[in-house]
């Protein structure tokens, strides 16, 4: 199956105007950001789409016991539904396929990243008053239950397997080589699990050329959160030049010359000097 293609141009000016809103909200909701990145992804996906993914996330929540118990309950009560039941786990493939970074393809699918799984184990056990939050190991995201001194770990990717202490340690040491630090298991914020998707995102495009539409979508998006690197402008910019917008990628070159100036000449001016050579693609 071909991976999914962007919308058109006036829908995906919409999902990129309603996800900078989201975004900037008060409480952003992390359903519908992750929604509105399978929107910039899926022209497939409309309204009627997203809304029978949101309905699919109640239905689960629905199936849930009521209030089960205390954090190490509440892990195995997803486990059992979600791992179990429903059959929602990873595989080594999913690292290959756009889709298991989109919200409405791993509720479909059943299937997907380590962070996306994350979102379904988070967003069905929100809606069932679990205290649940997502938690950003190097490498590996995986869900946390209760507060810090009863906090339970689970695994969506594995089904949910409960982790103890060792595996996290293992799962960091895998994946940096360090030892794991207890500010790892802090809660992941919103903004920063939707920047982690997308970095991921970006990081499937970068591996496949032929997908630098997806690699500009993905900045574009990533642009639109309150904070993010500056080094992402340069990023889109060298994408449109790449995609031929000699015109525009070489003025957003100048923009970041302006902004790296700043703190470093020697850098500006060789992305200026870039800026030059993409307007002389013109002539």
């Amino acid at each position: 199956m071909r991976p999914p293609h962007p919308p058109e141009p006036e829908r995906a000016a919409e999902v990129r105007r309603r996800f900078g809103d989201e975004a900037r909200a008060d409480r952003p909701d992390l359903a519908v950001l992750c929604l509105l990145v399978g929107a910039a992804a899926d022209g497939g996906l409309d309204e009627a789409g997203m809304d029978a993914a949101q309905i699919e996330l109640d239905r689960l929540a629905g199936l849930l016991p009521f209030r089960p118990g205390g954090p190490r309950s509440w892990a195995a009560a997803l486990g059992e539904l979600l791992g179990g039941r429903c059959e929602f786990r990873g595989s080594p493939g999913d690292y290959q396929r756009l889709r298991s970074s989109l919200l409405h393809e791993v509720l479909r699918r059943r299937s997907g990243l380590p962070i996306l799984l994350s979102v379904v184990w988070m967003e069905v056990a929100r809606r069932a008053g679990a205290p649940v939050y997502g938690v950003a190991l190097p490498g590996h995201f995986v869900v946390g239950f209760g507060p810090p001194e009863q906090q339970v770990l689970a695994d969506p990717f594995d089904g949910g397997r409960v982790l103890t202490g060792s595996d996290a340690e293992l799962l960091v040491a895998g994946a940096t080589g360090a030892p794991l630090d207890p500010a790892m298991l802090s809660p992941a914020e919103p903004l920063d699990v939707v920047m982690r998707i997308l970095n991921n995102i970006r990081a499937w495009a970068a591996a496949r050329p032929e997908r630098s539409d997806v690699s500009l979508w993905a900045v574009e998006l990533a642009l639109l959160l309150p904070s993010h690197p500056a080094r992402l402008r340069y990023e889109r910019a060298q994408l449109l030049v790449q995609r031929g917008d000699f015109l525009g990628g070489s003025a957003e070159l100048d923009a970041y010359a302006d902004v790296v100036a700043a703190v470093d000449d020697a850098a500006a001016d060789r992305v200026r000097r870039q800026a030059h050579a993409a307007r002389a693609m013109l002539n």
